[in-house]
């Protein structure tokens, strides 16, 4: 337990802190690969965890994929109305 002015240390192996700090300072792609690196390995409960909290942490929404698609949809409608009225 800790006392006054003591921080606990954080959970996880220094690998994993690592993963999380990358990620942290924006690096998202070298955390994920440190993520995956992890969970190849044998890691303990614990780092697996974490590790999958970190994947999970930085994937894409799978909601963006369709306002992505929407815009794509929509675009290539102005788009061909365009065509044909200036056409």
């Amino acid at each position: 337990m800790a006392k006054g002015g003591q921080t606990p240390p954080e959970p996880g192996s220094d690998e994993v802190r690592a993963a999380w700090a990358r990620k942290d300072a924006g690096d998202v792609a070298g955390a994920r690969k440190d993520a995956r690196r992890i969970l190849a390995q044998s890691p303990s409960p614990e780092d697996r965890d974490l590790a999958e909290a970190l994947l999970r942490a930085t994937s894409t929404p799978r909601a963006l994929y369709g306002f992505a698609l929407l815009g794509a949809v929509l675009l290539a409608l102005l788009l061909g109305l365009a065509l044909t009225r200036y056409s």
